[in-house]
């Protein structure tokens, strides 16, 4: 609890639920951002001046000319015309946009709560802040790695800017959870359970990068086999025991779709184990997290099928959200929170 103002509490409330579904958006733009090959479009860290997009021909000669100069142009888009162009970059551009208003938005209102409650109280939401900022630094760190030598970013650097946007989103949460006085259950399961099944679906977040940043999903566009066996047949059993496994388009595919049964079996397991001992009170939110880890799965499985097609891609990595947020609740009422 930071304060026992109600009117204090309510508008922080309002505050940190409007973040998390600002930081959702900007998610979910990042990830169309990727799926539309849009996010080496702009090639510089424009910090202040980058606030306002080109306003005439000239300024998009400019930013065209600045593309032309990297590999993904001479070598990928060599034929793109300049309103070709502008599609991608206003993707790009939308999505730094969000990161500056998003980065202001916690900000000042953090600035203004200082006044009102004592500093010490607010170093969790400072910590989310230094994460914000750090997430911009990522996100530079990630682009730069396509603009020498490679058409595409870093599929680890990727990774690294979605896990981080995840935990940013994750905290904000946690804390509009405690402000709201969500009420831990009496009647709970041990907190280490919630734990690994949310760190197991943030690695699955993770992989889902890989997947995504090498385009692994564009290939072996079958299921429940990969082709026409369970191990996909362009690859030796032992290469999924190196560390090279990570860099191999189909062995991260593969991982991708076994770790989500894993997933799906630990989530059974969790289940059988609330209903057996009539935990009542864990009803609603365990059969929440079940109904977005089938949702998940089945666009998982669509997103494969069709080849990662950018609307189904789009609503597969939406649903994650959803399913972060139902993990971070059922840790949240699992866990006792002073």
């Amino acid at each position: 609890m930071y304060t026992l103002n109600p009117k204090i509490n309510n508008q922080l409330s309002i505050w940190l639920i409007t973040m998390f579904w600002a930081i959702s958006i900007m998610i979910v733009v990042g990830g169309l951002t990727r799926l539309t090959d849009s996010g080496l479009s702009i090639t510089e860290w424009q910090l202040f001046s980058g606030f306002f997009p080109p306003i005439n021909h000239s300024d998009w000669v400019f930013y065209f000319n600045l593309y032309k100069e990297i590999p993904e142009f001479k070598l990928q888009n060599y034929n793109m015309s300049i309103q070709e162009f502008k599609i991608i970059f206003w993707w790009e551009w939308v999505h730094r946009f969000l990161g500056r208003l998003i980065g202001l938005g916690f900000l000042i209102p953090l600035i203004y709560f200082s006044f009102k409650i004592k500093i010490s109280k607010l170093l969790n939401l400072y910590f989310i802040f230094l994460l914000i900022c750090f997430q911009g630094f990522i996100g530079w760190y990630m682009v730069s790695s396509g603009l020498v030598n490679r058409v595409d970013v870093s599929h680890f650097r990727l990774s690294i800017h979605l896990f981080v946007a995840f935990l940013i989103l994750s905290l904000i949460f946690w804390n509009f959870l405690k402000i709201q006085k969500y009420s831990t259950t009496l009647n709970r399961i041990n907190p280490l359970i919630p734990f690994l099944f949310l760190s197991l679906v943030f690695t699955q977040i993770v992989v889902g990068a890989f997947v995504s940043g090498m385009d692994a999903g564009k290939i072996y566009n079958s299921w429940p086999l990969m082709g026409h066996s369970y191990f996909p047949n362009d690859n030796d059993f032992i290469n999924l025991f190196k560390l090279s496994a990570l860099s191999d388009p189909s062995l991260v595919q593969f991982l991708h779709r076994n770790l989500a049964y894993v997933i799906g079996i630990f989530y059974l397991f969790i289940f059988y184990k609330i209903y057996r001992n009539k935990m009542y009170d864990l009803y609603k939110s365990i059969n929440i997290l079940g109904f977005f880890i089938i949702l998940q799965i089945f666009l998982g499985i669509f997103t494969v099928l069709y080849g990662a097609q950018i609307y189904v891609a789009s609503m597969h990595q939406i649903s994650s959200i959803f399913l972060v947020s139902s993990c971070i609740y059922f840790f949240y009422i699992n866990t006792k929170v002073n």
